[in-house]
């Protein structure tokens, strides 16, 4: 068992090029057997269990500044409506930047298929029972994708609210998710990952009027644990607001469109 989450993560982690052969699977092991003698007193010093994670995240990072890539980390809870998003900016925005995307679920490759139908290359990483992705599992999915200078790459985390917004994945920026069919209170109920990202995307405003969820008090609760979030409303459905977010897309990627 994992002893940042709590998750297991000494279970096998499938890394998967969508439409390619390549195969890639690795393990994390923890070793935390202790041998404590009779009458003698045991003082444990350990150190950061993150520190690994973070090393390879700053590697990560200095690898997407050398190249220009705009690495972005997408997080929610499930249902969210990360995927559906996705698909309309890659089909929308397909002409004007090279994009590519990192999938994560615990089991099966159903969003990776979805976005590879789209044009995109995508890779599936499959963490079986574990939580969340890592600068690691990030690290050999890059590896296998290569790809080119001045891209945007998607990184669709595992849907959770909890463990994903400890791991640094060397993204340039947090992008998390709700849906105005979730709570209005999420932002206090979850308040580590609304404080470690830096846009909230509120999904879904096509269904306002036959949910009880109330915009204003949504973003109160969020600015009390982070108070330089930014938001953009949209609906994926009707494809309202879609534009602010394109907008912020291209104010944030460092190249000229490929037009």
């Amino acid at each position: 068992m994992c002893a940042t989450c709590g998750c297991d993560a000494n279970t096998s982690t499938s890394i998967k090029q969508i439409g390619e052969t390549h195969h890639h699977a690795h393990h994390h092991e923890h070793d935390h057997s202790h041998s404590h003698s009779p009458g003698k007193t045991i003082i444990e010093v350990e150190k950061d269990v993150l520190q690994e994670n973070n090393l390879l995240a700053e590697r990560n990072r200095g690898y997407f500044d050398a190249k220009n890539i705009l690495a972005l980390n997408l997080v929610s809870s499930p249902g969210s409506g990360k995927t559906s998003l996705l698909e309309r900016t890659l089909i929308d925005l397909k002409d004007r930047f090279p994009f590519y995307v990192i999938e994560g679920d615990q089991q099966t490759s159903r969003d990776a298929d979805r976005i590879h139908a789209t044009g995109t290359k995508v890779a599936q990483i499959n963490t079986g029972k574990g939580c969340h992705l890592d600068a690691h599992m990030i690290l050999h999915a890059v590896q296998g994708m290569k790809p080119i200078e001045n891209s945007i790459l998607f990184i669709e985390n595992v849907g959770n609210l909890v463990c994903p917004a400890m791991f640094d994945l060397g993204e340039k920026e947090r992008v998390v998710i709700i849906s105005v069919t979730e709570g209005d209170d999420k932002p206090i109920k979850y308040p580590d990952m609304f404080h470690t990202s830096t846009l909230c995307i509120i999904n879904k405003t096509d269904l306002l009027p036959y949910v009880n969820f109330n915009m204003d008090k949504a973003k109160e609760y969020a600015r009390q644990v982070n108070p330089a979030l930014q938001f953009i409303e949209l609906s994926c459905t009707s494809g309202e607001g879609l534009s602010n977010w394109y907008q912020w897309l291209k104010e944030k990627i460092l190249v000229p469109e490929n037009v």
